[in-house]
């Protein structure tokens, strides 16, 4: 640059530094209400002009100005310029806000009186570049009509027939076996055995049906039995009706399926039992004493403990039960309490409510009394109301004529938006008529040429994955070997094992019965105890408690 523009340019920087507060408030006053849609990047240029038109237009002049203006976009500066240069802004907000930061005097004086003496001349400028646009808006260019022209394209090459692929044969699937559609065979036994039982029974019950005149049904049955059945015996005289009797069955031994866990498992416990019985022979032989004498005592003085848990159990029960009692009577007397207050306090709100009922009156007639005095109050505010109304209406008006002039802006900006896309819409179409090439030959024997070291064609990469599905089924049919003859192996040894368990139930069961038979015995020898003597009179003092009660209640 030359001295001139160099000083020229260095006093415009210096200038927005310097005013840079005062030029903000107008260029973001811009960008809120018509510049909307202008790009932030933009900002210095506005404030660069706006400084120029409010601090340098005196001294450039208007025609220095106008070429300034000119040589930038039409469209920004007719929008800012328009603006700006609205006498409307200048004398209000515009104004108001620059008197923030200076005198309101100095403010109007210097620089709001010459911006209103150059708007006529500025609003020529306006004029100009709306024309301007106008007239760029007009004239469209008319394209030519574009010829195609047909491709001067390569023969291809004939394609390579693929290598076709082997059929998988499926392997030959078992059949279904004929035993998933039959019944099993233990539902058949279960069946049989049912059908026996039932048939004993009903001989038994007939036979003691008959003898049931003169004798007792006998009840106490051991081993297993079915349930008693009701029947009826209607005869001229008599009519039996529940006759009660148990007829003892015996059910043969039914083979239950068990799986593997079943079986180790009771294989291990029967294994543990049977190492703690040799362990306690080995004690008995080296002269350890046999504790059954100890267990015994045990056993008895456990008894006598559980009796006397459940006495105590049975002593807690009656005094709780005589407790509630007594909480009933405390709790009838508090309701004659309660009646007697009630009737108090009914007395007390009746001599409550005719006092309300007088102050009441004395209310109303103070707020008639006020009521005539706000009626006088309103007639005078009328004439006011109808005053401020005008006043509202006037400003709406002009509020609406505002409304307008930036309404049919918009629409102007909105028409030059839809011209633009229209334009953008046609350059597209015109891109995608283009014919574009869409067939692309791909030769499986050759490498993709990456660069990489194991880069390898489609060919080689089947015949690779070939061999591996082979080595893959080999490693499958020794892993399938070797689990058939583990399978075998633990077969074996769980028949080993339901040996042995059958072993052990036939002695355990032989035990089992004689212990039954010791029991039974023991059971018959027995006596009943005797009931405690505070639970009788605790069952009295409840008996007198609730006589009590009641008559309690048949006096309320």
């Amino acid at each position: 640059l030359n001295v001139t523009e160099e000083k020229f340019v260095l006093d415009t920087l210096a200038g927005c530094i310097e005013y840079k507060s005062l030029l903000d408030i107008v260029v973001n006053a811009f960008f809120v209400r018509d510049g909307r849609y202008c790009l932030i990047s933009e900002r210095n240029l506005y404030i660069v002009i706006c400084y120029l038109a409010t601090f340098q237009l005196e001294e450039l002049g208007l025609q220095h100005f106008s070429r300034i203006v000119k040589s930038l976009d039409t469209a920004k500066m007719q929008k800012f310029l328009r603006f700006f240069f609205n006498a409307l802004y200048l004398n209000t907000w515009i104004k108001d806000e620059w008197s923030q930061f200076y005198d309101s005097l100095y403010v109007k004086e210097n620089w709001i009186d010459p911006l209103l003496r150059w708007q006529p001349k500025v609003q020529q400028l306006i004029e100009q570049l709306t024309d301007k646009l106008s007239n760029r808006t007009t004239t469209i260019k008319t394209s030519t009509v574009t010829q195609p022209v047909e491709f001067n394209l390569t023969v291809p090459k004939p394609r390579a027939i693929p290598i076709p692929l082997p059929i998988p044969v499926l392997e030959k699937r078992q059949p279904v076996p004929p035993s998933t559609y039959k019944p099993p065979k233990e539902k058949k036994q279960l069946e049989e055995i049912k059908r026996k039982n039932r048939r004993k029974a009903e001989v038994t019950v007939e036979r003691y049906s008959l003898s049931a005149v003169t004798q007792p049904v006998p009840y106490a049955l051991s081993g297993p039995f079915i349930k008693y059945t009701s029947l009826q015996f209607r005869d001229e005289n008599v009519v039996w009706e529940s006759v009660k009797c148990f007829a003892q069955v015996q059910i043969d031994n039914i083979p239950i399926k068990l799986n593997a866990a079943a079986i180790l498992r009771e294989s291990a416990l029967y294994q543990r039992k049977m190492e703690q019985e040799l362990k306690r022979i080995e004690n008995l032989l080296r002269g350890a004493g046999d504790p059954s004498e100890f267990l015994e005592w045990q056993k008895q003085m456990r008894g006598k403990d559980l009796e006397e848990q459940l006495a105590e159990i049975e002593c807690r029960r009656l005094q709780g039960k005589l407790s509630h009692e007594e909480a009933v009577l405390a709790h009838q007397n508090v309701i004659q309490e309660n009646k007697k207050k009630a009737d108090l306090m009914r007395e007390e709100k009746a001599e409550m409510m005719h006092q309300y009922a007088e102050k009441r009156l004395q209310e109303q007639r103070e707020m008639r009394e006020l009521v005539e005095q706000v009626v006088e109050g309103h007639k005078n505010a009328k004439q006011a109301k109808i005053k401020l109304q005008k006043y509202k209406q006037q400003i709406v008006q002009e509020v609406c004529e505002e409304n307008r002039e930036l309404l049919r802006q918009a629409l102007e900006e909105e028409e030059e938006k839809l011209r633009k896309r229209y334009e953008l819409i046609q350059q597209i179409r015109a891109i995608e008529s283009l014919p574009s090439l869409r067939h692309k030959f791909v030769d499986l024997t050759e490498t993709g040429g990456h660069g990489l070291i194991c880069e390898m064609s489609i060919v080689e990469l089947r015949e690779r994955l070939a061999l591996l599905r082979e080595a893959q089924k080999a490693a499958e049919e020794e892993k399938r070997d070797q689990i058939i003859h583990e399978k075998q192996a633990k077969e074996q040894l769980l028949l080993d094992k339901l040996d042995q368990i059958s072993l052990f139930r036939a002695e355990l069961g032989r035990a089992a019965a004689l212990k039954q038979e010791e029991k039974k015995r023991k059971s018959q020898s027995g006596e009943r105890p005797m009931k405690d003597e505070r639970i009788l009179n605790l069952q009295k003092k409840i008996v007198e408690k609730t006589m009590e009660r009641k008559k309690q209640a048949g006096l309320l």
